[in-house]
């Protein structure tokens, strides 16, 4: 599939918000994170989702725009996806550093970029990112990562992938409102784990106003940035640009969290970050 440019013929301003909005999902995950004791990982979960879906319903009131059947599947298998990516992230968060978390639930936005590339360059800088990723993760040292937490993210990125794949129909399908409608469904999934979980700590006005940060941080403005990306590039770009994340990860929760990685990790976050700007590069050029 080519990348499609957006007004300018480039791919700058899709780049550009895939950027920014890791950098603000990675800060609000860091955040999100230090909540934990109070409500737990569903509870965090729950108020970020649904505060995420209030605010972009109000913002892009996605009911003016009529669906079709066809439509309305489109962004309800999107919004699944991405409540379940959620959920399962913030579970596996209770038992592994953001980092390392991150790096594992890659393995779904990296295999969609495996599948969607035929060329060879692509496939080197993919192989650069894997060699990163295989460094970010303590292979050699199973005990320094709990079995459970590592196939929570793994079963996140599951998600991830297929929030990724879906993402551009429900796009075509709903407009800008389909993140907002997305948001919705992702809330409706993911509220009964967080009620069950966390009761009625959820409405502890402190809670709550945290809750609310979370969601801008970490649901509202980055997956807004990411629609209007998936809409301008295609699959395969947009999977090798997000390995990013696991850097991004690893330096917000350095002052956030107190999780320092270690040298081999920092180097691994070379190698994964010289991966995505050498393929996002590269792409810019080719659509010029």
């Amino acid at each position: 599939m080519p990348a499609r440019p957006g007004p300018d013929g480039g791919t700058l301003w899709p780049v550009a918000a895939v950027l920014a909005a890791m950098v603000s999902i990675q800060t609000g995950a860091a955040f999100a994170k230090g909540l934990f004791p109070a409500i737990g990982a569903a509870g965090v979960s729950t108020l970020r989702v649904g505060f995420a879906a209030l605010i972009l319903l109000a913002l892009w009131r996605p009911w003016r725009r009529r669906l079709t059947g066809r439509a309305i599947g489109a962004v309800a298998l999107y919004g699944a996806a991405l409540g379940l990516m959620n959920l399962l992230f913030y579970l596996s968060l209770r038992t592994l550093p953001l980092g390392i978390a991150v790096a594992i639930e890659f393995t779904g936005p990296l295999a969609v970029a495996l599948w969607g590339s035929r060329r060879p360059a692509d496939l080197a800088w993919i192989g650069l990112a894997v060699a990163g990723l295989a460094l970010l993760l303590p292979l050699g040292d199973a005990a320094s990562v709990d079995p459970a937490g590592a196939a929570l993210a793994l079963a996140a990125g599951g998600c991830w992938a297929l929030y990724i794949v879906f993402g551009p129909a429900a796009g075509r399908a709903g407009g800008a409102g389909a993140v907002a409608l997305g948001m919705a469904v992702a809330a409706l999934v993911v509220a009964p784990f967080g009620i069950a979980s966390a009761g009625a700590d959820l409405l502890v006005p402190a809670t709550l106003l945290a809750g609310l940060a979370v969601a801008l941080l970490s649901s509202a403005l980055p997956y807004s940035l990411e629609m209007f990306a998936l809409t301008r590039m295609d699959r395969a770009a947009f999977g090798v640009l997000m390995s990013l994340e696991p850097a991004l990860a690893a330096l917000a929760a350095v002052p956030l969290l107190g999780e320092v990685p270690s040298p081999l990790q920092g180097f691994a976050i070379i190698c994964v970050s010289a991966a995505s700007v050498g393929m996002s590069a590269r792409r810019a050029k080719r659509t010029r």
